[in-house]
C-alpha cells in the first residue's frame, strides 16, 4: 500500500491498481492502452475524492482519502456537521468530476491539444468523467447520489428518512439491475444487483436503529464499556452498561450494552440473569452471544432452546463441550437419534473421560436402543 501523509493523507491500495488495470485492458486490449486507462482512472478518482476532502477541510473536518478496488473513499473526522454541510461534502465530489469534463471540453477546442494521442487521451478523460459523474449521481447507496438522497430524507424525516433512503436505494438498484440484465449487459447488471443486496443488508442490520443510536454521549459511554472490559475493570463496565440501557431503552446501542451486561453477569456467576438478558434480544445476537445464550440456556434447563441453537453454536464453537451439551439436551427431550449423533461428534472432537460420560445415568433410558449400543460398541469410542 502506498501512503502519502499531509493535510489530506492519501492511501492507495494494490487492489486499486489491479482493478484499474483490468478495466483498462478490457477497454483497450493493449498494454499501452491499459496504462493510459490506469492514468485516467487514477487522476479522475483522485480529483473526485479531493472534491469531498477539500470541502470537508473547509468545514473544519480532518479528511483522508483511500483509493481501493472499485474507486475511492473519503473519510472525515471531527464534530458532527449539520445536514447542509454534509450535503455539500458529498455533492462536491461529482462537481469536481464535472469540472474535469468542462476542462477537457475546453482543451479540445485548442488545436494543440485536440490532435493525435493527446487529443485522444483528453477526449477519453472527458467521456470517463461524464459517465462516472452521471452514474455516481444515481440515487443508489453507497454512490454519492444515494448519500445525497439519504441526507435529504434524513434531514426531513429524521431516522425514518434514513430507512426510506435505504429502501428507495434498494428498489432503484433492483430496477437498474433488471434493465441491464434484460439488455444483456450482465456485468453492469451484476454490479447493481450487488448494490441492491448491500442496501438490503444495511436495512436488515439497521431495522432496530433508534434515535438514541445517534446520541454521541451514549456512543461514548459504549466505547468506555469496551475499554473497561479490555482493561479488566469489570465493575465500571457493568455500571456503564446498566446506565446505557436505562437511557437508551431500545436500539442498537441498547442491544450491544445488553450483550455486554449479559457477558459480565455470566462471568460473575449470575447465569439466570445472563439468560434473561440475552433472551430479551435473542433475534439480534451476534454469533458469540448466541453461543453464550446456548450455554446459559442449558444451565437454566431450557433444553428446547439448546436444541434450537445446537447447529449454529457448534459452527461458531466446534468443541467437544458444545457437542456434549447438545447431546445432554436431546437426552432430556428423549430424542435418541440426535443425542447419539452429538455424542459421536463430541467424541470426534476429543471428548475426555468419555467412559464416565457415557456411563452417566441420563443415558440410562437409551441403553437398549440399537443406535446407542452401536455407539458403545464402536472400537474407536
Amino acid at each position: 500500500m502506498l501512503h502519502f501523509p499531509g493535510r489530506i493523507p492519501i492511501s492507495i491500495y494494490p487492489t486499486f491498481w489491479l482493478f484499474a488495470a483490468l478495466i483498462g485492458y478490457l477497454n483497450s486490449m493493449s498494454f499501452v492502452g491499459m496504462l493510459i486507462w490506469v492514468a485516467i482512472i487514477f487522476v479522475s478518482v483522485l480529483f473526485h475524492e479531493f472534491g469531498h476532502a477539500l470541502t470537508a477541510l473547509i468545514f473544519g473536518q480532518n479528511p483522508r482519502i483511500e483509493l481501493v478496488a472499485l474507486g475511492g473513499l473519503t473519510y472525515h473526522n471531527g464534530q458532527k456537521l449539520p445536514f447542509w454541510k454534509q450535503f455539500f461534502i458529498v455533492l462536491d465530489g461529482p462537481i469536481f468530476g464535472f469540472l474535469l469534463v468542462i476542462l477537457a471540453t475546453i482543451l479540445l477546442q485548442v488545436p494543440a491539444f485536440s490532435q493525435g494521442m493527446t487529443g485522444s487521451i483528453i477526449s477519453l478523460t472527458r467521456i470517463v468523467n461524464l459517465f462516472w459523474t452521471v452514474v455516481n449521481l444515481l440515487p443508489v447507496m453507497p454512490l454519492d447520489g444515494g448519500q445525497l438522497l439519504r441526507i435529504i430524507l434524513e434531514g426531513i424525516f429524521g431516522l425514518k428518512g434514513f430507512k426510506y433512503a435505504i429502501l428507495t436505494s434498494m428498489a432503484i438498484a433492483v430496477a437498474i439491475s433488471l434493465f441491464f440484465f434484460l439488455t444483456q449487459a450482465f456485468l453492469i447488471g451484476a454490479l447493481f444487483f450487488l448494490l441492491a443486496f448491500q442496501s438490503y443488508d444495511m436495512f436488515r442490520r439497521t431495522r432496530h436503529l433508534s434515535e438514541n443510536d445517534r446520541d454521541d454521549s451514549l456512543r461514548e459511554q459504549l466505547e468506555k464499556v469496551e475499554e473497561f472490559m479490555q482493561t479488566g475493570n469489570k465493575e465500571e463496565a457493568l455500571r456503564f452498561c446498566q446506565e446505557i440501557r436505562a437511557k437508551a431503552k431500545k436500539g442498537m446501542i441498547y442491544e450491544l450494552a445488553t450483550q455486554y451486561l449479559a457477558f459480565l453477569k455470566y462471568e460473575k456467576g449470575d447465569s439466570k440473569e445472563a439468560y434473561e438478558l440475552l433472551q430479551s434480544i435473542r433475534e439480534e445476537l451476534s454469533g458469540d452471544a448466541l453461543c453464550v445464550l446456548h450455554k446459559v440456556a442449558f444451565e437454566q434447563s431450557d433444553f428446547p432452546l439448546v436444541v434450537e441453537l445446537a447447529g449454529t453454536c457448534f459452527q461458531n464453537w466446534p468443541t467437544a463441550e458444545t457437542a456434549l451439551r447438545n447431546a445432554y439436551a436431546h437426552a432430556h427431550l428423549k430424542q435418541v437419534v440426535p443425542m447419539v449423533g452429538w455424542l459421536q461428534t463430541a467424541i470426534n472432537e476429543g471428548l475426555s473421560n468419555r467412559k464416565d460420560i457415557l456411563a452417566n445415568q441420563i443415558f440410562d433410558p437409551f441403553r437398549t436402543d440399537p443406535s446407542f449400543q452401536a455407539l458403545l460398541k464402536n472400537p474407536q469410542n
